[in-house]
């Protein structure tokens, strides 16, 4: 373990484990990659490196909660190399928790069972929502304990260990950049940037010319693009991210690092699932824009080092709130099902503010809405009734608060498309039924560390099709219990694993 100068990367080969066995795989990456899984399990528990592969753990820096941290690292993860995929793209695969590299400080290199299968189930997940993201091809356990200290409260505990293949076509984060910046490498930093452009933004939609003068502008200009769209699409999910350092946000505008996020279940825009951000709620679910275009001022200064001119970052940074909210307005006219994207601003707001003041639902109030009757705008009862069962406290919905839920329900219908049977396909299409919600990761955590796959099998399968209903799968759908509430890992989590 020591400071790493003057490199990206140092070579460093997993550490076999004791007993893997494949607990979860994605039979979709594994098609991609052009791997079975039934070969596959020494490589990807870090047992066997095949003849000629060089295995490396990456140096980057970053920002933690606002502060620059200095060199952190792949502290357990080790990229075993680049795939060809049969799809035509470039995958990096690499394992998490496969031993300790030079970036381990004074950790193992390990991981624990339950923050590898929730990483596994809400990376693949994510994919299936539509939503960017690094994927994951196989969850391994070790057969080794490791112990953690969950809520670093002076009880640690032996956990059951385990190992996440995840894929992506690169691992680059803006703390990437930052490091080499901070300590005054120019080479450095210029090759990396030279290697990010040719390797990754040379070809395809970007396009983007590694020997133009102005490559790393436009570079940034393209990460702040992608950065919007990617935050918008955790918004109208309701994804929480919960550690949103800037060593945890991928350049390529894909959600990276699952560690303590969370699913917005009932409402509330100052909702952090980590336990570490409690105290400020930097993370929050409302700040994330926000904190995504602060990460990206980091980045753009970083790159401004290298000649000494801010201005065409900062130019590309000033452009990220109207881009942001164009791919806004334009998702959430279709989760409402709106005639036309302006609506959304003379409605949005005041959604927010209703559903603030009562336990609501995220995920079922907005897939329940589609079945809200635009015809009966007149009748509260026919207007309320199909969204009842998205509320916590059903008994709230009286008296002043039934009132200002029914006058906005007719302030909506009176834009929302009239053609009941697109508005609803409109929406049923932009409103996902099933997420990976905290309590049912927990349940299915439970169940894998007493040895049964079952519960996380079920769960990944129907989450592969967020958008459908199917079949006895209610379950899979519902509010979260109130015997989750208080729950350790059902409502909020720590970065422990």
């Amino acid at each position: 373990m020591r400071q790493v100068q003057g490199a990206t990367h140092s070579f460093v080969r997993p550490t076999p484990v004791a007993a893997p066995r494949l607990l979860a795989w994605s039979d979709a990456m594994g098609e991609v990659l052009g791997i079975g899984r039934d070969e596959a399990l020494p490589l990807l528990a870090g047992n066997t490196v095949p003849e000629g592969w060089q295995p490396y753990a990456m140096c980057y820096g970053g920002h933690q909660f606002g502060n620059w941290a200095g060199q952190l690292g792949d502290g357990r993860a080790i990229n075993l190399g680049e795939f060809a995929g049969r799809d035509g793209g470039r995958w990096e695969v690499q394992l998490k928790g496969a031993g300790p590299t030079p970036y381990s400080r004074s950790a193992d290199g390990r991981a624990v069972l339950r923050s590898s299968l929730r990483e596994f189930l809400c990376s693949e997940a994510m994919h299936h929502l539509g939503v960017p993201t690094t994927r994951a091809l196989s969850l391994v356990t070790t057969g080794e304990a490791v112990t953690r200290d969950m809520f670093y409260d002076g009880h640690p505990q032996d956990e059951p260990g385990a190992i996440v293949c995840r894929v992506a076509p690169s691992f680059l984060r803006m703390g990437h950049y930052e490091l080499p910046a901070v300590r005054g490498d120019k080479a450095l930093l210029r090759q990396l940037l030279d290697y990010t452009l040719q390797a990754h933004w040379a070809h395809g939609d970007s396009g983007i010319d590694p020997a133009a003068p102005d490559a790393a502008a436009l570079w940034f200009a393209d990460v702040v693009r992608r950065t919007a769209a990617l935050m918008v699409h955790w918004m109208r999910v309701g994804f929480v991210h919960g550690v949103m350092n800037t060593d945890n946000l991928s350049v390529h505008g894909l959600t990276i690092d699952y560690g303590p996020y969370g699913w917005l279940e009932p409402y509330d825009a100052a909702w952090t699932p980590n336990t570490t951000d409690l105290p400020g709620r930097r993370y929050c679910f409302g700040n994330q824009p926000a904190v995504a275009q602060w990460n990206l001022s980091r980045l753009g200064s970083a790159l401004a080092t290298l000649d000494g001119d801010a201005a065409p970052f900062q130019q590309a940074l000033d452009a990220y709130a109207g881009q942001y909210q164009d791919h806004f307005r334009a998702a959430f006219a279709d989760k409402l099902g709106l005639r036309e994207v302006d609506a959304v601003d003379g409605l949005l707001q005041a959604l927010f503010d209703l559903m603030q003041r009562a336990e609501v639902d995220y995920t079922l109030f907005f897939r329940q809405f589609a079945d809200v009757p635009v015809e009966a705008a007149a009748d509260d009862d026919a207007l309320i009734g199909p969204l009842r069962s998205a509320w916590y406290a059903p008994e709230l919905l009286r008296g002043d608060l039934l009132a200002a839920w029914a006058a906005w329900l007719r302030r909506w219908a009176a834009v929302a498309m009239p053609d009941a049977s697109a508005r609803r396909a409109r929406m049923q299409a932009a409103n996902p039924l099933y997420v990976p919600r905290n309590y049912l990761a927990q349940l299915a955590i439970d169940a894998a560390e007493q040895g049964d796959a079952g519960p996380l099998a079920r769960l990944q399968r129907v989450l592969e099709t967020p958008y459908t209903a199917q079949d006895g799968c209610e379950d899979l759908a519902a509010k979260r219990p109130e015997w989750a509430r208080q729950k350790p890992g059902c409502s909020t989590l720590s970065c422990s694993s």
